[in-house]
């Protein structure tokens, strides 16, 4: 852990793509594979099958329709397949404000987003976390600063597992070294950036804060469609520790899903880790990745300073 927090004028001098990152995760490794959009365990475990046929090492797999969505039996059921490959499973909390009433999100501003709107959704979203952590996950995925915050306290004091990570949603996601910080001090342990970031800002971020980049190699459509999986070599060489994300362009939006867009989830998981495979043998025929990869099995991760409530 840094003894101070880089400051802007730190960042600006220091973070260039010349400059490789010699951040780890605890095991040594400084990158893992993230499949996203795994929505449901007939998805998780198509996931998981086609990644052992093909050889994609899966660290990670999130879900993007929320806690809110699962039966108690799914989320055991998701718990219980991914366990059987040492796969860490991540779910979103919820409500959002984007399934919410108001009209702001339908503007051309967007209004507030994926955002809790008021301190009922906080609310939710917090009852979301102790059911999902009662049930034995352990990563969550957030898309609230507010509601970031407060699971941060809560695992702090005791409420949540102390062993609970919280992952902030490209939704929300940073875009400059700054929010990154401030993303981090909330409370986070692992936070989407915004994607389309040149190398040198991806560099910028990583030297604000060692907590764990995700990033998106390639997008869906709603983030931008960019594919960036050429890229994998010097993004992970810059931005470690780092999970590499497998988006989908040319893909419908499925969320929330449920038995109606079963097929789907499962065809288009599949699809994601064809693409980890793909960018697997890019990096082959280049000569390998440019950093070691964390085995799989072990998803702690770095430890970022955190604000701290003052007494006065």
């Amino acid at each position: 852990m840094p003894s101070r927090i880089p400051s802007c004028a730190d960042i600006a001098a220091g973070a260039t793509r010349s400059v490789g990152s010699d951040g780890r995760f605890p095991d040594g490794g400084a990158w893992r594979i993230e499949i996203p959009s795994v929505e449901g365990p007939a998805a998780l475990s198509a996931v998981l099958d086609e990644a052992a046929r093909i050889e994609v090492p899966v660290h990670r797999v999130s879900q993007g329709s929320g806690v809110m969505m699962l039966r108690d039996a799914e989320i055991e059921a998701m718990l219980s397949v991914a366990g059987d490959y040492g796969t860490e499973v991540c779910l979103f909390l919820g409500p959002r404000g984007t399934w919410d009433i108001g009209a702001g999100t339908k503007t051309t501003s967007g209004g507030a987003g994926s955002r809790a709107r008021g301190i009922d959704q906080v609310t939710h979203s917090i009852d979301d976390a102790r059911r999902a952590c009662d049930l034995g996950i352990r990563n969550l995925l957030v898309a609230d600063e507010g509601v970031l915050w407060s699971l941060h306290l809560m695992r702090t004091v005791g409420e949540l597992p102390s062993d609970l990570r919280l992952k902030l949603s490209v939704l929300v996601g940073p875009a400059n070294p700054i929010g990154f910080q401030v993303a981090a001090g909330l409370g986070a342990d692992s936070i989407n950036v915004q994607g389309d970031l040149t190398m040198e800002q991806v560099a910028q971020m990583r030297l604000a804060s060692p907590a764990t980049l995700d990033l998106y190699l390639e997008a869906p459509d709603d983030l931008g469609g960019y594919v960036r999986l050429t890229e994998a070599a010097e993004l992970i060489r810059v931005a470690a520790p780092v999970y590499v994300k497998f988006g989908l362009r040319n893909a419908p939006v499925m969320y929330p899903t449920g038995k109606h867009l079963e097929e789907l989830a499962m065809a288009t998981g599949v699809e994601r880790v064809r693409r980890a495979r793909l960018t697997l043998d890019l990096l082959e025929r280049s000569g390998g990745a440019p950093l070691p990869m964390s085995p799989v099995g072990d998803p702690t991760l770095p430890v970022p300073p955190r604000f701290v409530l003052s007494d006065g």
